[in-house]
């Protein structure tokens, strides 16, 4: 197998992962800003949100607050950030198109369609009261690439390096929710 094949499609199951993750992340966090909790700062859960995900920095070049719309747009469609959802289901549909020959049609198409859909939904704007039924199309998607990976691809080199790029996305955005969530648990920051 040549390495630009390897790299796409561990690129591609990456993207495919991080997509998925970040609607997993979004979403609790989501219906967590929804509960009224005194004492609780509202902005401090949509931080940690971007901490986890290793943009705040962009994040605050951008928006002056860590408001739920602003994140949300952030790390949902926003096509300038290279974390967003779009992103992500645009490169895992990018890398897919690269290692078409590799990959089954049926793979191809469910990206495809998934991008295609994407797009139409970064057009529109998701409504307020469609958030969660949006996250759960994320990870529905995500679901059904992954069904149709197992399902029709062969057990051989582009399996294993599209496991490979799942299960590490998978490990680094478990790392950072321990890294982030961990010093907030902490009662003060000189226990660390």
């Amino acid at each position: 197998m040549l390495s630009s094949t390897a790299d796409h499609l561990y690129w591609m199951a990456r993207s495919i992962e991080r997509a998925e993750n970040a609607a997993r992340m979004l979403d609790v966090t989501y219906n967590m800003s929804l509960l009224q909790r005194t004492g609780v700062d509202p902005f401090n859960e949509w931080r940690a949100m971007l901490s986890i995900s290793g943009l705040h920095v962009d994040f605050e070049t951008r928006y002056p607050e860590p408001s739920a719309e602003n994140v949300l747009y952030f790390m949902a469609l926003d096509a300038q950030n290279p974390g967003s959802i779009y992103q992500s289901i645009f490169k895992a549909r990018e890398n897919a198109r690269a290692v078409r020959r590799t990959i089954t049609s049926e793979m191809w198409e469910t990206l495809n369609q998934t991008w295609l859909e994407m797009r139409r939904i970064q057009e529109e704007t998701i409504p307020e009261d469609g958030m969660s039924r949006f996250f759960e199309w994320v990870k529905e998607r995500s679901h059904l690439s992954r069904g149709i990976t197992h399902g029709t691809l062969l057990r051989d080199d582009a399996f294993r390096f599209l496991r490979l790029g799942s299960f590490i996305e998978r490990a680094d955005n478990t790392a950072r929710i321990l890294d982030v969530k961990y010093h907030i648990l902490l009662p003060s920051p000189s226990e660390v």
